[in-house]
């Protein structure tokens, strides 16, 4: 069972290690793909996506309410024009509603997948002079980038590239919904109820799971403490090019009434103005670096999603193996003749007398279909449950590249940014000086 495997060791990026069966098995699973294979199959070698424009609408929700919202477009644009054709754009507008509604197709179609998270829906972490309402254009310009992200990462994905539904979303305006509905997709989505109840009742978890929750959970708070952070040092950013703004309003007051020193001055505050103004622009910048992190943050949301999937399974794994054995012992009592333990059956044999042997056949008779039944399902669910750990660590190997590799380069594009902003800081403050010098 799978609960029962040893657990692998962790990366110095705190995700676990994928050594011994789960990676070196000779059969690859149905999400196994390697980068060679990635590179060739992604979508994205034979389509062109971008979500090039947003739009602010107005009309009736579900419930015949009026409601204003933000429609995206979609363009896509075949990459090899086919002989004697033209090269044509195809447009669509999608709601941020109907790529929820797509993620949490791909997310119960593809419990192994880390799938990847939709920008937030409404702003978060954000210094307090920037706006939080979600019909903000600049917050809306950064969902629309976030948005297309979405896209081409689950276009990229050697999996999901190739599903059916994802391409009838980029492609056809009317009736993906339909198609997805169709997929049985309602019978497939686990209730909130019945992952918690897997959560603590597990008897034999897989402590690789269990490390992968911490690490999730780890992930989650490290960004967001982050985030904060960064959110309080804009704060006090911004408080610090607008004490450049007063400067400026003050020299430019000071060049009035000081004649002789009247062009230096009013140049001097020329800088700090231009100084000060710029800060708008920087913090909007970085915004957009937030917005590299708080994909993560919510990628945490994604790793803890397979672990839960994984618990189901190992929980309904369990719960066969205990109705099998149960069944085992209910046929062996009445075989023998024994009760082993107390039921309320035996104290109705006691009460009201022993079945018949015709009876006590036909009870076993029944018994052994049951239980042939049951070792057949335990066989399929074990088999499941191992295509889904070899799979799922695959996954969460091909996550922890990819993470490493966004985070650092968002990273150093933010402290090079920093670097520039400080250069230009100091610049001003060098023309001030041959201002000041002049006088």
């Amino acid at each position: 069972m799978v609960g029962d495997e040893e657990p692998a060791g962790l990366f110095d990026s705190g995700v676990p290690d994928t050594d011994g069966e789960s990676t070196e098995c000779g059969v690859q699973g149905a999400g196994a793909v390697s980068e060679e294979e990635e590179e060739e199959e992604s979508l994205l070698k034979k389509l062109e996506i971008s979500v090039s424009e947003a739009e602010k609408r107005s009309g009736k929700n579900a419930v015949n309410m009026q409601e204003t919202y933000t429609a995206y477009l979609i363009e896509t644009r075949m990459l090899e024009t086919p002989s004697g054709g033209q090269n044509s754009l195809d447009c669509l507008w999608r709601r941020y509603s109907e790529f929820e509604l797509l993620r949490n197709y791909l997310s119960v179609t593809y419990p192994f997948v880390v799938v990847p998270p939709l920008p937030e829906k409404r702003a978060e972490f954000v210094w307090h002079k920037l706006s939080a309402d979600n019909m903000d254009p600049d917050f809306v310009e950064r969902r629309r980038i976030g948005l297309e992200n979405f896209l081409l990462r689950v276009a990229s994905h050697p999996v999901l590239c190739h599903d059916k539904i994802f391409t009838s979303f980029l492609t056809q305006e009317n009736g993906w919904k339909e198609a997805m509905n169709e997929t049985g997709l309602q019978g497939k989505t686990d209730s909130r109820l019945k992952a918690l109840s897997a959560t603590f009742r597990v008897k034999n978890p897989d402590k690789r799971f269990t490390e992968l929750k911490h690490y999730s959970d780890e992930l989650q708070s490290v960004i967001s403490h982050l985030l904060r952070v960064r959110a309080r040092v804009a704060d006090r950013l911004y408080g610090v090019y607008k004490v450049h703004g007063n400067y400026g309003r003050v020299f430019s007051e000071w060049s009035a009434i000081e004649k002789e020193m009247g062009d230096g001055l009013q140049s001097a505050g020329h800088h700090m103005d231009v100084y000060a103004a710029s800060i708008d622009d920087i913090l909007e910048e970085e915004e957009h670096y937030a917005d590299q992190l708080k994909e993560y943050l919510f990628y945490a949301e994604a790793l803890r999603a397979v672990c839960r999937k994984h618990e189901l399974m190992q929980y309904d794994l369990e719960l066969s193996a205990l109705d099998l054995t149960s069944k085992k012992q209910q046929c062996e009592e009445l075989a023998t003749g024994t009760v082993r333990t107390f039921s309320i059956k035996g104290m109705t044999s006691k009460l009201f007398g022993q079945e018949t042997p015709e009876q006590r056949e036909a009870k076993i008779k029944l018994l052994e279909e049951q239980i042939e039944e049951g070792e057949e399902q335990l066989k399929l669910r074990n088999v499941e449950s191992r295509d889904f750990v070899k799979d799922a660590w695959l996954e969460i190997d091909r996550f922890k590249e990819q993470k490493n590799q966004d985070l650092k380069e968002a990273l150093i594009n933010y402290a090079v940014m920093q670097i520039s902003m400080c250069k230009k800081g100091i610049q001003v403050w060098t023309n001030a000086k041959e201002c000041f010098s002049k006088m």
